[in-house]
Parts: C-alpha cells; structure tokens; sequence
C-alpha cells in the first residue's frame, strides 16, 4: 500500500508511493496491450506472435458449441468457427467412402490431440482472405513456429491446401 505522510498541512507521497503505482499500471499496459492491438489497428483478435491462446478441447456436439472440434480442419475457438488455413482433411460429416470416414474421424481425433497439447497461435491465412465462403475465420495454427496442420500432412492424415477438396476414396 502505498504510504504517504502529512508535512505541513498538506499530503506528500514518499518517492515509492509514487513509483509503485506506476509501475503496477506499466505491467498491467504490457500484460493486456502486448496480445493484441485496438480493433481498427490492422489486428485480429487472433493475430499474435505468441503461443498464447488455450483450451480445453473435445468433439463438437449438440447446438452450442464454443470450444470444440468438427473435423480433422474445423474447430470452435472462444465462440468464433475456425477453418486451417493451410490443409485439407478427408470430411467427417459427408463422406463419399468408408475410407474418407476413417481418415476422417482419425484426423479429427489427432486435431484435437494437437489443440489440448499446449498453447498455440492463430495467425491469418496467406491468400489474404479474413474468412472462406461459409464465414469460418481462416488461420494458420502454429505452436512454436510450426503449423499443426503440417504435422497433420506429415502424418498422412491431411493434404496441404490447394485451393479445391481432395478425393480421398
């Protein structure tokens, strides 16, 4: 608590009432203003250098879904639907083979593994586009520098996005 003392008639404060303060208010600037900048400063809630965002991730069900996994290439994160930007993985809902049901539900199993590993950045897509024609967020999830969809391709269960969907039967 900052200390203060009375000289005179009127109230002081000593050097380290003065200091304190500020400093508490410099660490709560960097705390919250190092994530991310004010909305209209060319920032997303999702652009961060930083591995910094959590969650605690399971398979997408019923209507209400904040913090989940649809597929092998689609999760909700805080709310927000979320596209990889950078694969594609055999679909889950509608798939064309017994084959693309099986990679698929494998893919979705390893994603959500990879998600509750540790924390993890959003970065934006590299074509530019903020969301794709459905309205999910497009991202690149990275952890460390490297993308988790690369470790997807590299295990087999994804393909590197090539702008259109893969026949996976």
């Amino acid at each position: 608590m900052p200390r203060s003392y009375r000289r005179r008639g009127r109230w002081s404060l000593t050097p380290i009432g003065f200091v304190l303060p500020l400093a508490a208010l410099a660490g709560l600037y960097y705390w919250h203003g190092h994530r991310s900048a004010a909305p209209g400063l060319g920032e997303t809630p999702f652009s961060t250098a930083a591995d910094t965002e959590t969650g605690q991730f399971a398979r997408c069900s019923g209507p209400v879904r904040r913090t989940c996994v649809v597929d092998g290439d689609t999760f909700w994160y805080e709310g927000e639907k979320i596209r990889i930007a950078d694969i594609n993985t055999p679909e889950t809902s509608k798939p064309e083979c017994a084959e693309e049901a099986r990679l698929g539900a494998i893919a979705t199993k390893r994603l959500t593994a990879l998600l509750n590993e540790g924390p993890f950045s959003l970065q934006p897509g590299g074509d530019g586009r903020d969301k794709d024609r459905y309205g999910r967020a497009l991202r690149v999830v990275t952890r460390q520098g490297r993308s988790l969809g690369a470790a997807l391709v590299d295990e087999g269960l994804a393909e590197q996005w090539q702008g259109y969907r893969r026949d996976w039967c």
